[in-house]
């Protein structure tokens, strides 16, 4: 069965580029994205690893660890981090697991037969602090990911785990959001000084936490 929303993520021991991995102890008590490429030495995977590579200020402000899974050998990725560093500028710094018996890509429903019987598609998973799967994407392998879009969504995440709020579509950091519905007019008003009403059920507020 499919990994769902609210599941927990299945723990594994693997090994890496640069050594192995217990997940759910390397996680801690940090937000985390796992997620998969189709194969090392591969030009959309090459501009992705590197995207990411860039982003580690951005991923460690919002404290999210990140790590990358295919089935390719630990010896092929450290190779390959070679090409990514330079042809895209950046070094990855973080953990490249290699899963050559697809025990991780299995765990997470990584491989999908209709698209490769062998290769991993490219899925994310977003992870939080409860171990809790909070994200779910896949995309098709000709077909790179925005990790622009990644950050939005944990932001998001982490915005409305604390406060009683929902974001809307397009939504960006600093932002109004949304008051849920389960929040009554009263409580609003208390948790949510000038907030507005469109609808009774749309209640529109600034983001909690910004000055």
């Amino acid at each position: 069965m499919a990994l769902q929303l609210g599941d927990t993520a299945p723990d594994f021991t693997a090994p890496t580029a640069s050594g192995e991995i217990r997940f759910h102890d390397w996680l801690g008590d940090s937000w985390g994205v796992l997620f998969s490429h189709p194969a090392d030495f591969t030009p959309v995977c090459t501009t992705e690893l590197g995207t990411v590579a860039s982003l580690t200020d951005e991923f460690a402000r919002r404290d999210t660890r990140v790590a990358a899974v295919s089935v390719d050998s630990a010896e092929d990725h450290r190779t390959w981090s070679e090409d990514i560093a330079e042809t895209q500028g950046h070094s990855v710094d973080f953990p490249m697991i290699a899963d050559v018996d697809r025990t991780v890509s299995e765990l997470y429903g990584m491989i999908h037969p209709n698209a490769s019987e062998t290769a991993t598609v490219r899925s994310v998973f977003v992870i939080g602090p409860d171990k809790r799967i909070k994200l779910t994407l896949t995309y098709p392998a000709s077909t790179g990911r925005n990790f622009a879009e990644i950050l939005r969504v944990i932001d998001s995440l982490q915005l409305t785990a604390e406060h009683k709020v929902a974001t809307p579509a397009d939504w960006q950091d600093g932002e109004d959001v949304i008051i849920t519905p389960a929040v009554s007019d009263a409580d609003a008003a208390e948790r949510f000084p000038g907030y507005r009403t469109v609808k009774p059920y749309l209640r529109y507020t600034a983001q909690p936490g910004r000055t």
